[in-house]
């Protein structure tokens, strides 16, 4: 029936240098080893410093985060894991430029997946490319999603941890995805045989912290 292949989306949100590339992939690896179809959407942005060699000026936001949207949501079946989605676009063009005009579109796109994840800022900062700032920036950019999401009542957990901890962060927090009989009850703890102990250690690290955020 349709429903089988219904896609689920997931949006990695986050500052610079919070880990999104390496958790949508580790996060694809890891669903794939279970014999799901799950394909990640890299960042726009980046191609784009890489082929241009600068970053963009003000009116050039707006297509990159059309650009972003489009390759997420033309992906109509399996696991879609964005490394980051228009929203990131918006509250840059916002944060760089002090233009708000992208947040109208950005966020209906967000309120379109089924789950938000927004990176913690607990890992170093690492210099990466055109478009890194510097570790600075970083959380007046994470506060900006963050409001940005909550004006929109768009659900979203915050992913704390560092490497494999990082990704077994992220699986608990796609439990309910992971659970749907679609997905053939996929057994979670085939994909963290010490996952039990991780969350105990998780919970205690960041106690509350990865909830659910609702208004």
């Amino acid at each position: 029936n349709n429903m089988r292949h219904k896609p689920v989306r997931i949006a990695l949100l986050g500052a610079e240098s919070t880990g999104k590339t390496s958790l949508s992939l580790a996060l694809a690896q890891a669903l794939n080893g279970q014999g799901l179809q799950a394909v990640t959407v890299p960042e726009v942005l980046r191609e784009w410093c890489d082929v241009q060699g600068r970053t963009p000026l003000a009116h050039e936001q707006y297509q990159i985060a059309k650009l972003q949207a489009e390759r997420i949501f033309a992906v109509r079946e399996g696991w879609v894991i964005a490394d980051t989605s228009s929203l990131m676009t918006a509250v840059y063009s916002d944060f760089i430029f002090n233009d708000k005009s992208l947040y109208s579109d950005a966020l209906q796109h967000q309120s379109h997946f089924d789950v938000t994840l927004l990176m913690g800022l607990d890992v170093a900062w690492k210099p990466d490319g055109l478009q890194r700032d510097g570790a600075h920036v970083r959380e007046p950019v994470d506060a900006l999603i963050r409001d940005a999401l909550s004006s929109a009542k768009v659900p979203y957990k915050v992913i704390y941890g560092q490497g494999e901890l990082r990704l077994n962060a992220a699986l608990m927090a796609l439990q309910d995805q992971l659970k749907n009989p679609r997905e053939n009850q996929l057994r979670l703890n085939q994909l963290a045989s010490t996952q039990a102990q991780r969350e105990e250690s998780q919970f205690g690290l960041n106690r509350g912290k990865t909830v659910w955020r609702c208004e």
